[in-house]
């Protein structure tokens, strides 16, 4: 693709070397470590799921079963595939007998390795079967109704009750929705569990649990066959949980998850390695999904200045894209995040917006771009604020964003009402009918403003991959090179989850779904 801004393709290619390199790097320690919540996870894919009486996970009493006897190094798929073979009971029983203390898993004789690779192999390909039915389903909702050639109209609820979230889904979607996101109550992402059952008790968002997905996805069926169009499901599988709430989102047919390499290590304080970790198996789980992954870079804009630190967005942008190829995501499913967040004072800043969407196209040319509207410069004052997000419905539009966040004409005043997002989706729809071809039409000045500034971020993004690539991914966090936030090595929430796998240690999802998804 001919690039509009001039880029310096040849700096490209470096920068996305360099990413690669730091990506390859880090990995190197990924693989030689497991956490908790992916154990925890296995357990889920395995069939485990429920509480005991006092409402604690199964997956959790497991986990911390074998953990508590010093045994977690060698990893669930073991302890659950020799206990099967020993009781002849299936995964949900071992682990309701773990539950009620009838059964010490690591005090059983120790079956033939390759007896309990194949008992657990025959669960793992059954459970992944059932993922790969879920795929198929969407597939038939698309190849039913089609699907939307331009950019997703993407809104949210965050009542903190699922019916009531279910209300507004419905009819966000009978307003021109494409895609329904459940915010997450506050907080959620530092619970090192996954609540049980549905809930009607969240603040600022709703918990996000398997049967919270089920009911949502089960509403925006129904909505897709009433409107004749797929309405996409959108949740959160970042946090101390991400590889868990991602295996619940393949199960129960979710088709966007926030899932970013970075962000709970900058804005949620999890430590860098358990969040380094976790990240690797959540996407090699929405990658075999078909789920498309939001990243979160527009985060860097709320704390830093958009003019100054664009490059960090590029650079982070660079870096979640290499982890998500290792991870078996293809390009298609990468949803990479900026915003729209320059000062409306400075003189230009549109076309400094434009340059920054535009060069995020031309970089990544297959990607589904997620834009994030104004927020951070929002002042109550509806009508600017109105203003403030044709101007990102135009820019989205032109530069072909895929995933377009609605910005809200309330946005620093409440919650949005249902009448606030029907004005908003108005106002995009708006623009992208009247403006729907305007990005083929125009092109800019090689050496103008706009072509400038993108190869300036471009330059300095390169630059800083480099030095990432010479100090390692780890150090740079600890210096404080992405949003301003300095993070330690062994500090943060649930570092105390990390362990290193020993000799007999093996994941069958990994191997199964990496397959999977380069099919």
């Amino acid at each position: 693709m001919k690039s509009k801004l001039s880029l310096n393709l040849d700096l490209v290619a470096k920068a996305r070397k360099h990413a690669s390199d730091i990506a390859l790097d880090t990995q190197k320690f990924i693989e030689q470590h497991s956490s908790v919540t992916i154990e925890r996870t296995l357990a889920r894919l395995f069939g485990i799921d429920g509480v005991d009486e006092f409402g604690v996970p199964l997956p959790n009493i497991l986990v911390d079963h074998i953990k508590n006897n010093n045994g977690l190094s060698l990893g669930v798929s073991v302890y659950l595939g020799n206990a099967i073979i020993q009781t002849g009971k299936t995964a949900q029983e071992i682990a309701e007998s773990v539950s009620k203390g009838e059964l010490e898993l690591t005090k059983l004789p120790i079956a033939d390795m390759f007896e309990i690779n194949d008992v657990i192999n025959k669960i793992a390909l059954a459970s992944s079967g059932r993922i790969t039915a879920n795929r198929a389903v969407r597939e038939e909702y698309l190849n039913k109704y089609g699907d939307k050639a331009g950019p997703f109209i993407y809104v949210i609820v965050a009542t903190g009750n699922i019916y009531e979230d279910i209300t507004q889904a419905k009819a966000a979607a009978a307003q021109g929705a494409d895609v329904v996101a459940v915010i997450r109550t506050t907080g959620q992402s530092l619970l090192d569990y996954v609540p049980f059952g549905a809930t009607t008790e969240g603040f600022g968002g709703t918990f996000a649990t398997q049967e919270n997905f089920r009911l949502m996805r089960k509403a925006l069926d129904e909505s897709s066959q009433e409107l004749g169009r797929y309405i996409r499901l959108c949740n959160y599988c970042s946090g101390l949980c991400m590889p868990e709430i991602a295996a619940m989102g393949a199960l129960e047919r979710l088709d966007m998850m926030l899932n970013d390499a970075l962000y709970g290590i900058l804005f949620r304080d999890i430590n860098m390695q358990r969040t380094m970790i976790d990240q690797y198996f959540s996407r090699i789980i929405n990658g075999f999904a078909g789920v498309i992954i939001n990243t979160g870079e527009d985060n860097y804009l709320t704390t830093a200045d958009a003019v100054e630190e664009a490059h960090t967005v590029l650079a982070s942008q660079f870096i979640n894209e290499q982890f998500a190829l290792i991870s078996g995501l293809k390009e298609e499913q990468m949803g990479l995040g900026h915003a729209f967040e320059i000062d409306p004072e400075l003189k230009n800043g549109f076309l400094f917006e434009l340059a920054q969407a535009q060069m995020a196209r031309e970089i990544f040319p297959k990607a589904p771009l997620k834009y994030m509207p104004p927020t951070k410069f929002k002042t109550g004052n509806i009508f600017k604020g109105h203003v403030q997000d044709t101007l990102f419905n135009m820019i989205t539009v032109i530069t072909n964003q895929k995933v377009h966040l609605l910005g809200m004409l309330t946005e620093a005043i409440h919650t949005p009402l249902i009448s606030d997002r029907a004005l908003s989706i108005e106002n995009a729809s708006y623009i992208a009918n009247t403006m729907a071809d305007l990005g083929d039409e125009i092109e800019f000045k090689s050496d103008g403003i706009m072509a400038k500034r993108a190869n300036g971020v471009l330059e300095r993004a390169c630059s800083m991959l480099e030095e990432i690539k010479k100090d390692g991914l780890f150090k740079t966090l600890e210096m404080g090179k992405f949003a301003g936030v300095k993070r330690p090595l062994n500090g943060g929430k649930g570092l105390n989850g990390v362990f290193r796998k020993q000799d007999g240690y093996f994941n069958p999802f990994i191997e199964i779904m990496l397959k999977g998804a380069a099919k």
